[in-house]
Order: C-alpha cells, then structure tokens, then sequence
C-alpha cells in the first residue's frame, strides 16, 4: 500500500500535500461514528467471507483479517484501543489498526467495496437495532400506561375540549388514548425496518464492481432480507434515514402532549394530579416550589427532534446524485435524535410510575362547567324522541336558566326543567349522574367502564 510520508490519509498516494489542518477538523468524524465500531466489524467480517467464497481472497488472507478484527472488536469494548483523527472516520481507524497487526493482508479488506457503500451498511445495520431498542422501550411505556389505568377504571374527571370542561370520562380512558398513540409509533417504526432489509453492500463508491461477488450472501450474513437494486440509488440513499427521524418526531410530539396536559394537570389552578419528589425539582429563591421540569423536558425536547429532521430533509433538497459529504452529517443527526427520544420514554415511564391522580379534585371538576349537557340532550331524544337539534336548543336554554340562577343542572328544580321542557318528569334527574355519563358511553371506543376493562385486557394479551 502506497503512502506519503507528509500525509498519512489513504489518498496519500494521489494527493500530494498535506491536507488543511481546517479540513482535517471539519472533514473528521471519528468522534461520532465511532459508535458504528460493531456495525463496521460485522459488515468487513461479512465481507472478506464473501470474498473468499467467490474465490476472491485466499483462505489465509480471510482467516487473518478476520482474526485482526476480533482484535481490534475485543480493544474498542476493553477501551484500549486508540482513535486517530487524522484517520477521519470507524472505517479508516479500524483499517489502520487491522495493518499494525497483521500487516500487509490487509489491504484486501476494500476489495470490492468502497466507504460509500460500507457506511450505509453499517448505519442500516445500527438503525435497525435502535429501531428494536426503542420498540422494546416504547412497550415497557405502554406497559406502565396499562398499570395505572387498570387502577383507574372509576376514576371520574372531567374530558377536556379547548381545554373547557366538555364531558365526564374516566381517566383509564385518557391513559388508554395515549396506549394507542405510542402503539401507532411503534408501527412507524415498524414499518421502516422494511428498507433497513435491504442490502447496501457491494454497490461500492456508486457503479458496482467488476469482481463476482455474491450480495444475497452477505444479505443473508448480516441479516438483510436482500440486495439493493440500484447502485445509485444505494450510495445516495437516505430516505431510510428520513423515515426514522419522522418517526422520531412524531413519537418525541406524542410524548410533548402527555407532558403537556401534565403540567397543566399539576398546576395549581387544575391540581388533577400529583407528582412524587422523585420527578419534581425545586426554585433556587421560592423555598414552596415543586416544579414539573423534566415534563418540561420532555415537551421541549420535541422541538429537538423537528430540527433534526429538517435538518436532514435540507441536506437532501437539491442534492446530486450520487455521493456527497453533505451526507456526512447523518450520522450526528440520527444519533443525536435518538439519545434523545430514548431519555424522553425512559424518563416518561419514570413519572407515570411516580403520579398519582387526586382523585377527589377531578371529581370536583368534572361536577362543574354543566359537563352533563349532552347527556340531557341526548335523554330528550331518547325519552322524547327529539331531534337532535331541537334537544340541543332545549338543553341550551336549561343551561342559560342554571347559569342565571348560580346552579348547577343537578340542582334545578323539577318545576325549574319544566318551564323549558314540560314533558320532563323525576326520571331525568338521573341523567347528572357522573358515573352514569361514564358508563352510558358503550359505543365501540367510547369511554365506558366495561369498553375500558376490554381495551386494557386487549393490549395485555398483546404483550
């Protein structure tokens, strides 16, 4: 292998002066991709196994370059290994590395690829095992959701529109909607692996390669479904990319929102819930103060993740075929999100286990705000058999005659009711029953007590 004693990078032989010390700065990755060290071992392993299969490499030079990199593998885990800058990225230092110790053989680890298609594998590959890490996570979050609903089938509070009293729910069935918002981020996940199947490797910088390499064996090595089918297509590729930071995103906005309605539920003006000291922090001047920040973490964080995709699909916008280093920047990208989201599930999970509703204030709420309105219409039309509309403008005028006389509807009157609506008799005094409005609601996803306890006994036997 041909080198320049004044620069050490492997286009050293080509390039004759030493690069920028500014280049060198900005054009290096190391410091980020280095976690793709598994990654990059496993796809080179493949690889040169590939290449002695086709008869491309001797069984020596396969058996020490493979032995090289176990060794290189056991340094990186030991954290003994050394990482040069000047080596710019996983694959170059691992190359290196794989020369000081068994020498020249190791230059047939490039045969028949190039770093463009080498860093797509590896990336894929690392995807894909985040996309797994986060799915198993998201199921540990359900399944705390799960818990506290199934402790919260009877507890009443108020269902919230404009975030104006609407009607009585049980807050099982709050918990429950959020079950299905994360099962649908799961889904999106899931539905991404499909491209992460298939096989960047032995595409090369962006044409192919003239030697008989066989892809289907490498798919079938490092757990791909099959190849790709365009080498264009594959070197400049990063939909997959973009698929998984959406996913990311939408997933970080699912978490904001259940921040959200948790700060304001822990406020004093709601005080719905409460929230152990483990998951509050305190004010530097107001000795009183509990304050909810990591949910203020994680509804802030989502802005994170939007960035993050933009980022991406603004690097992408415009940009030739095939190979740029604009590319370069995926990484950080990708990573970054998702640290981020998988702090935010685990840190999420934390405070479900650590809230508790205050019961007796949600109640108190949801006896307010004339929250049983609809179901007064709804009586007329069943009872009376109204139109709909025509319930809704009787039902309007009781309300008016509450709100005038300072009452709530379960403490008008019979003879009160029957000035708007004659036909009314003691029977509709039941309608204001709380746990009646709750449990009268048995349309198939509505919030009953009975479609609660099938909803909750449905995701169980899921898991």
């Amino acid at each position: 292998m041909s080198k320049n004693k004044n620069n050490e990078t492997i286009w050293g032989s080509r390039i004759k002066k030493n690069t920028s010390s500014l280049f060198r700065k900005v054009g290096n990755s190391i410091d980020i991709d280095k976690r793709l060290y598994k990654e990059d071992i496993a796809g080179s392993i493949a690889h040169v196994e590939m290449l002695f299969k086709q008869k491309i490499i001797s069984f020596k030079v396969k058996n020490k370059i493979i032995y090289g990199l176990h060794k290189v593998e056991k340094e990186i885990k030991s954290k003994k290994f050394e990482f040069h800058k000047k080596y710019e990225d996983i694959h170059m230092n691992i190359e290196k590395r794989l020369f000081q110790i068994i020498g020249e053989e190791a230059g047939y680890i490039h045969t028949a690829r190039s770093r463009n298609d080498q860093v797509i594998t590896d990336f894929k590959i690392w995807i894909r095992s985040a996309t797994k890490e986060i799915n198993i996570n998201l199921d540990k979050l359900i399944k705390s959701i799960i818990k506290l609903a199934e402790k919260n089938i009877y507890t009443i509070m108020p269902g919230f529109t404009h975030l104006k009293n609407a009607q009585a729910i049980s807050f099982a069935h709050y918990l429950m909607a959020h079950v299905e918002m994360f099962n649908r981020d799961k889904k999106k996940f899931n539905s991404n692996l499909d491209n992460l199947y298939e096989n960047p490797l032995g595409v090369a910088a962006l044409t192919g390669t003239s030697f008989n390499i066989d892809r289907n064996y490498t798919s079938k090595k490092l757990g791909f479904k099959k190849p790709t089918n365009n080498s264009i297509d594959t070197v400049s590729d990063r939909d997959f990319v973009l698929d998984f930071l959406y996913a990311v995103s939408i997933c970080a906005m699912h978490i904001s929102r259940i921040a959200e309605d948790f700060i304001i539920w822990n406020s004093d003006a709601f005080n719905l819930i409460n929230l152990s000291d483990k998951v509050v922090t305190g004010s530097s001047i107001m000795p009183q103060k509990k304050n909810p920040d990591l949910l203020e973490y994680l509804r802030g964080k989502s802005g994170s993740s939007y960035g993050s995709l933009f980022s991406m699909l603004t690097i992408l916008k415009g940009l030739p075929l095939s190979y740029f280093k604009d590319l370069q920047d995926d990484k950080e990208i990708v990573f970054k999100s998702n640290d981020t989201l998988m702090d935010s599930i685990k840190i999420l999970d934390e405070i479900l286990k650590n809230l508790t509703p205050n019961k007796k204030r949600m109640l108190e709420l949801a006896n307010s705000g004339y929250i049983t309105a609809t179901d007064l219409a709804d009586y007329l039309v069943k009872k009376h058999s109204m139109s709909f509309r025509k319930a809704y403008q009787k039902t309007a005028a009781i309300v008016n005659l509450a709100e005038n006389k300072k009452k709530k509807l379960n403490e008008l009157s019979l003879d009160e009711f029957k000035k708007i609506e004659p036909k009314l008799n003691n029977d509709v005094l039941k309608v204001f029953n709380l746990e009646n409005s709750v449990n009268s609601k048995k349309s198939y996803g509505g919030t009953s007590f009975d479609n609660i306890k099938k909803m909750i006994m449905k995701y169980k036997k899921q898991k």
